[in-house]
């Protein structure tokens, strides 16, 4: 068997099953909700309510009752805080965040300037409130305390205090902590009982958002966007909104650890709930088809009349950064989603990541990357050169065979044998090394398409951002150039189409890698020259072997 042909059908076969994905995706869109933003840039949603009592969970007992949303009594207004990092919405209708702009991380469309993760555009917004008749909630108004609004130089921290009452007596106040240098809000909701009984309520805190990809998805690259839960017990678990449509969701909903996240490609928002308080995790369908929310309730301590509780929850909104979400919650890191590969991508990118730090430049970390899983796996590749080297050696025997004995498989066959047996070679020698590297190439493939860190990261010349395609395809067009040149130094196949067909595999693959981002073309384009060097070299000694 040619190895050259199995590397590219397993390559190929590949290739087609993530375009048949694509286009399923690319052809099932969602249409986008149309959501009243009146507040500002907020959304409006559904209060929940919990489907258990989370005392009863923790040995108390409170009964729960379907909360009625508090109609605001004016359009509100927004607060803007600006930090080192991001320009954040909240608006005083809810207390909610309904824009958060990252400084850091430039739109899909770089001309748009800085990226807008939550806003109006994908009606993505994180709320929080109070579940119970006339208690204050995501639709409540509340009044924004005076305060400074942007991070001054030298100050580690701005607050932001927000509080509104609801009917009954109840009283909720919102402190919003934004940290220098961080993308973790501190929220902090207190909770004062002035009304004529005790108070026993539940709080909610959650992302709401319309199930559109985010910008700059592309035909051939789609990532999974959508909630994601954690816990102890189920580990990370993803839920598409179909499932949440059709009502087949599958995940833990009852526990005393985990979060509950909104996952996009590079970016998440999360609900960190702290310590092993009883928590229910829920996803609930507002505009069908279009618009979901998800997130975290909590129980609230019992509060007797003139007390007063709290509830801290840490929300993160921001990039994917693998080391900065490893030490905020466990298991956060897995948002960055390798699939069934995570076991071998994992490690891949913590070796690129230290290469990173040591020559400091990305774009070098992948050639440097490239080398290192070149030099591992070069006894394989060896032996499967070799091979390929045998067979090209007897391609012009095998050409007179096929014509001699045209009309005779049976005896083809035999004599194709004899041949391989009288020349030592094993025309299977070089399926084994091959099928070994495929679940890496795949591996690292996916570890460069999530990783955060490549996106804006430049490497040299016109490549500026490695996560996104070669402006001018010289990196594709030079990928397409080596696969011809290890195309001519393969064995001829003896079937003419079969030539023709791994002629125009280089053209074929070279049009797809139009598309990809700069990174993954670099990977291709070293491993190609790193194969080319390696297959001349060692045919080269063996044609030297022979002569003498």
């Amino acid at each position: 068997m040619d190895t050259r042909r199995l590397i590219l059908a397993i390559v190929f076969t590949f290739s087609l099953l993530m375009l048949w994905e694509a286009w399923q995706e690319h052809n099932n869109p969602t249409t986008p909700a149309n959501v009243s933003s009146a507040s500002g840039g907020g959304v409006d949603a559904s209060t929940p309510a919990p489907s258990t009592d989370l005392r009863a969970i923790g040995g108390g007992k409170v009964a729960q009752t379907q909360a009625e949303a508090n109609s605001p009594t004016d359009k509100g207004e927004i607060i803007r805080i600006r930090t080192d990092l991001y320009e954040a919405d909240i608006s005083t209708i809810g207390g909610s965040l309904v824009r958060l702009e990252l400084f850091k991380h430039h739109a899909y469309d770089k001309s748009s300037g800085n990226l807008v993760l939550l806003g109006p555009q994908h009606s993505y917004a994180v709320q929080s409130g109070l579940i119970g008749d006339n208690l204050p909630d995501h639709k409540t108004l509340f009044r924004a305390l005076p305060g400074e609004r942007q991070l001054a130089a030298g100050k580690d921290s701005i607050s932001l205090v927000l509080e509104a009452e609801g009917k009954t007596g109840i009283k909720a106040q919102k402190i919003l902590l934004f940290k220098r240098g961080s993308y973790l809000i501190e929220q902090n909701l207190k909770v004062s009982n002035n009304s004529q009984q005790k108070l026993l309520t539940d709080a909610y805190f959650q992302t709401q958002r319309d199930s559109r990809a985010p910008e700059g998805e592309s035909f051939l690259l789609v990532t999974y966007t959508g909630p994601a839960f954690y816990t102890d017990e189920q580990k990370f678990k993803k839920v598409d909104f179909e499932d949440v449509s059709d009502g087949s969701a599958d995940f833990q909903k009852n526990a005393r650890d985990g979060w509950a996240a909104m996952i996009q490609h590079y970016f998440v928002t999360a609900w960190l709930p702290q310590g092993d308080t009883p928590r229910e995790f829920y996803i609930n369908e507002l505009e069908k088809g279009r618009l979901y929310a998800s997130g975290v309730i909590l129980p609230v301590p019992e509060i007797a009349v003139g007390g007063s509780a709290s509830l801290s929850v840490p929300l993160y909104s921001g990039p994917q950064e693998q080391s900065v979400l490893k030490q905020l919650a466990p298991g956060l890191d897995l948002v960055v989603d390798y699939g069934w590969l995570t076991v071998v991508a994992a490690p891949i990118f913590w070796v690129l990541e230290w290469l990173y730090n040591l020559v400091g430049n990305w774009g070098w970390a992948i050639v440097l990357l490239t080398v290192i899983i070149k030099a591992i796996f070069f006894p394989l590749s060896a032996a499967s050169y070799k091979s390929m080297a045998r067979m090209k050696a007897v391609s012009p025997r095998l050409l007179q065979l096929k014509e001699r004995y045209a009309d005779d498989k049976q005896r083809l066959n035999q004599e194709m044998m004899k041949l391989y047996q009288s020349e030592k070679i094993n025309p299977l020698g070089g399926c084994l090394p091959i099928l070994v590297q495929i679940p890496v190439f795949i591996a690292l493939y996916w570890a460069l398409l999530g990783a955060v860190e490549m996106r804006g990261a430049p490497w040299m010349l016109h490549i500026e951002d490695l996560s996104s395609p070669d402006p001018y395809y010289l990196l594709p067009v030079v990928m397409m150039l080596t696969m011809f040149l290890q195309t001519k130094l393969n064995p001829t196949p003896p079937d003419p189409l079969q030539a023709k067909l791994m002629m125009m595999m280089p053209l074929i693959f070279g049009v797809m890698f139009f598309f990809f981002p700069a990174g993954l073309v670099l990977y291709w384009v070293v491993n190609n020259v790193l194969s080319i060097a390696q297959q001349w070299q060692i045919t080269r000694m063996l044609e030297g072997a022979k002569k003498s």
